[in-house]
């Protein structure tokens, strides 16, 4: 997938917000949650406008793009 989310679970870990809270609130689902997780399938804008309204953020913010092939888990 050409979206990578490292930067959406760094901010949450960085303003104490837990996955278990998003979940328990139901901001998202918990398969949006393992799809950012695991880089897979497509995630609805809706489920990035909660997050950007949660975390008073842009969506550039919570993700971002990698070209196929240039994936690298070092960030």
């Amino acid at each position: 997938m050409p979206f990578r989310y490292d930067k959406l679970f760094a901010l949450l870990k960085e303003r104490g917000i837990s996955t278990y809270k998003i979940r328990k609130e139901n901001l998202i689902s918990q398969a949006a949650l393992t799809k950012m997780k695991n880089g897979e399938g497509n995630i609805d804008t809706r489920t990035l406008e909660r997050l950007c309204e949660l975390l008073h953020c842009q969506p550039g913010d919570l993700m971002e793009y990698v070209k196929e092939g240039d994936e690298v888990n070092d960030i």
